[in-house]
Formats: C-alpha cells, structure tokens, sequence
C-alpha cells in the first residue's frame, strides 16, 4: 500500500482535505524587508538586558546550571551558538526532554544545538516512578510549577545573555512537548512559537486561553504505539488532528488546510487565513521518535526525509513576537 494512503485516509475522514500537492514541508514565507532607522531602534529595544554582557561559557559549548524556582533547586544545560556575539541579540530556543529523560539527552538526538541559536535544555522534576516529568501530565510531581520555573529560566537567561525577546522559542518530544502546548496557553506573551514533536497533549493540561494567537509546528508518527496518533481515551490523550485542530480554530485559521507531500512518508497539512501559522506534520508509519535523527530517540520508524530540527529551525526563523 502506497505510505501515504494511510495518513491521507485519517485526514479524509477528518474533514481536513482541500488539496494535495508535492511541495516543501513548510510554505515560502517572505523575507523582512531590509532595516530602517526605526527597526533598528525597534531592534535594540528588543535586546535583553544581558547584551554587552560577559558570557559564563565560551561560545559553541554546552555547560550546566541550577537555578532556584518555588523553592526547589532546578538543572538545566545550556548551548551558545559557535558565533555567539554578546552584542548581536539571538534567538533563545527552550527545549523540554520527554517524561524519564533528561536535556543532555535530548540534546543527543534532537541536533537542536546545531541552529544558531541560544538553546537551553531544562530538566523536569521526579514524578511517579522517579521519573522526570513536566507539568500537566498526570505522573508529573503534584505541585511543581513548571510555568512558573520556565518564566523564572527565561529571566535568568534573558538578564545573562543577549537574547532578542521576539525570538523566544519553545519545542521538545512527548511530555516535553506537550508541556510547550501549555506554555502557548499561559505564555503566549514571551513565546513566539512551538513546535512539539511527538506531542503527549494530556487534557488535564487545563484550558487553553493564549492571550494572542501562537504559530504552532506539530510534528507526529502515525505509528506512535507510545502517545498514539489517533489518540487514546483511557489516558485522556486527544488525537494529534484534534490537537492541531483546536489550535486552528484558536488562530482563527480556514477550517481546512491544504496538504502537501514530501518523499513517500511525509504529509504536512497547512492551514490557511491564520492570524498565526498553523502547520501539521504527519510522518506515515512514523514511531515515538525524532525525524532525521541518527540516534537513538525513542520506539519505532524514523523517517530520513527531513531533519526536525532544520524544519523546527526554519519555522521559529520565521516568526517573531508582534509589537
């Protein structure tokens, strides 16, 4: 059977079919036009107040640091772009690893410290099982604000080095990326984008009012046996097309998006008339893992056709926060 059939038939019966085309995973999008006098000025005010400041790691290294938040003593690593340049602000991409795992982990597979950016890799709480967990999901440690640690960890990062406060960033796989559909809920205002991969979107997560709306990259194996692609009630898990859907509506896109596809495995729905960019993409057969990796990420296919962290790279380049 033709790979595509199968995820093409869950999004027929979906209702979300308008088209489909072979064409690049994400839609051309148009270059900012060349700065003025008032973009520069817009430029420097969006700078942190860490610019100008000595950096506590060479660039192009990871280190680790703890940072106290609710009182609890948190980890988190983070990696400097090889040009990182104390004058020039950066973009800040915040990664959360999946329930168990850990940021240096993640950072292992995902390849995320290979975009130039400022990219930070949080470690989540012991839950049940001793395992690390993120808030919103039900074996996560009762009472941890993970919220609240995030706004503190953007605080600290932002006052230390030179971020651009339009092109703050969250992603991560299963529990960690189902914690950044939370931070879009609750931190519309300093997060420009997400893109969850493998998204665990656990319902308890809480109801969903971003206080604008939030372009969101979803990135999902049709294949997952771990937080699968259509859902599973018994653990208050919605479908992924739901998800993204709820997400449309949020962003005041069409109803139904256009897909296109890529290779023989990848289909990507885009949706269209969005006051924020709302983009779905389905690897056919595509387990719990990150796509592109060449190490070990989690169960199942992992699809070669694309490299998730140039696409989630690509799709945070071009969004910033609105003034």
């Amino acid at each position: 059977m033709n790979l595509h059939r199968l995820a093409l038939a869950g999004l027929v019966t979906a209702g979300l079919v308008t088209a489909v085309a072979s064409s690049p995973l994400l839609p051309a999008t148009a270059a900012p036009a060349a700065g003025n006098a008032q973009e520069q000025q817009d430029a420097a005010a969006d700078r942190s107040t860490g610019c100008f400041k000595q950096a506590a790691q060479q660039p192009g290294t990871g280190a680790d640091y703890t940072l106290v938040s609710g009182g609890i003593e948190r980890t988190y690593r983070l990696h400097l772009p090889a040009k990182y340049d104390a004058k020039k602000a950066q973009q800040l991409i915040v990664v959360y690893h999946g329930r168990g795992k850990t940021g240096e982990f993640t950072e292992g597979f995902s390849d995320l410290s290979k975009l130039d950016a400022i990219v930070a890799y949080p470690n989540g709480v012991l839950g049940d099982e001793d395992k690390q967990a993120w808030q919103g999901a039900p074996y996560a440690k009762k009472g941890v604000d993970d919220v609240k640690f995030t706004a503190d960890l953007l605080d600290s990062l932002e006052a230390s080095y030179c971020v651009d406060k339009k092109a703050v960033y969250a992603t991560g796989k299963s529990n960690g990326a189902g914690f950044t559909g939370i931070l879009a809920c609750t931190m519309a205002d300093r997060f420009a984008a997400i893109a969850p991969v493998a998204g665990a979107f656990y319902i308890e997560g809480g109801r969903c009012a971003p206080s604008r709306p939030v372009p969101v990259l979803a990135i999902h194996g049709t294949g997952d046996t771990t937080i699968p692609y259509g859902g599973d009630g018994s653990r208050d898990l919605p479908s992924v097309q739901t998800w993204v859907r709820d997400w449309a509506v949020r962003d005041h896109c069409d109803p139904e998006p256009r897909l296109s596809t890529k290779g023989d495995d990848v289909l990507t729905a885009t949706y269209k008339g969005c006051k924020a960019d709302v983009v779905h993409v389905a690897v056919t057969d595509g387990g719990h893992s990150w796509p592109g990796s060449d190490a070990a990420s989690g169960p199942g296919y992992v699809t070669q056709t694309f490299e998730a962290h140039e696409l989630i790279g690509s799709f945070f380049r071009a969004h910033k926060l609105r003034s």
